[in-house]
This record gives C-alpha cells, structure tokens and sequence, in this order.
C-alpha cells in the first residue's frame, strides 16, 4: 500500500458517440468481446430499436429503467472468525451496484434462446424493466441470501 496518497486507479471513459452518456458506453464495453467494438455498439443500438418497437417508449428510458430495476442493495460476502465462515450481508457499493447489474443482464441475454444477441438482450432488457426474467430472479436470490443472513449483521466491519 503507498505510504502518502492513494494513486488514481479509475480511469475516466469517454462517452458513447449516439447519446453521450457513459453509463451506456460502460455497457457497450461490457457487451464486447474479443475488442470488437463496432459490434457491440452495433448490437446495443439495434436492440435500442427493437426495445422502441416493442414498447412504444423512449427506448433509452427503457434501458435505465431496466438496469435501475437489476441493480442490488444488498449483497453476503464471507467473513471469517474464529474457526467459522460466516455470510455476512453488506449494502453494495454504488460502483459495484452497477457492475453487477450489468453482468447479469448481459449474462442473462447470452444464455437466451432466441436468434440474435441483440434479440437476446432486448428480450432481457424488456423483462427486466417488467421485474422479472433471469437478471431480476439474480438480484432476488442474492436479496434473499442476505435477509437470511440478517443474523450475522454484527460481523459486519
């Protein structure tokens, strides 16, 4: 650990070039695969349009409504004391709230049936902004660890 100051270790992204939000661009950057990019942005806005079509809303709005929805409050994580290991439930972090949301949503959408990802995601973009679908069941289980782990609240450091 550095003795005087703690360096910079979050490195600024820039935003997307359609509407210039980061929160979107964070995603395309979580969508890619192998560095492409250009297909993940090209996925991201095709599944924009589907979700326009099928709500009949800004799909945008739809998106962060979605990804509002997936985000966790709480979450357990193992603690030891003594000879024990204990789930310990926390509040999540605001960064970490946001990747987890988006690693669930994009793991969710990969693991669907239907033919293309951008499909895929509209699908689990439009369930998730419904609160159902596979990323909410996610964000569900993990709520409920961490209720049935109230108990051990006092470990919490």
């Amino acid at each position: 650990m550095p003795r005087k100051k703690r360096g910079s270790l979050r490195r600024d992204i820039t935003p997307d070039p359609k509407f210039g939000d980061k929160v979107v661009a964070k995603f395309i950057n979580c969508l890619m695969w192998d560095g492409k990019k250009a297909v993940s942005e090209l996925i991201f806005y095709q599944t924009l349009g589907i979700l326009g079509q099928r709500t009949k809303e800004d799909p945008l709005q739809v998106f962060f409504k979605a990804f509002e929805n997936v985000k966790p409050a709480l979450e357990v994580r193992s603690r030891r004391i003594g000879g024990a290991t204990y789930q310990v439930p926390q509040e999540v972090r605001p960064d970490r709230r946001d990747m987890l949301a988006r690693r669930w949503i994009i793991t969710a959408s990969r693991s669907r049936s239907e033919h293309t990802m951008s499909e895929r995601l509209a699908a689990e973009l439009l369930d998730a902004f419904n609160n159902r679908g596979t990323s909410i069941k996610k964000k569900e289980d993990t709520h409920k660890m961490a209720e049935a782990n109230k108990a051990f609240a006092h470990y919490r450091w």
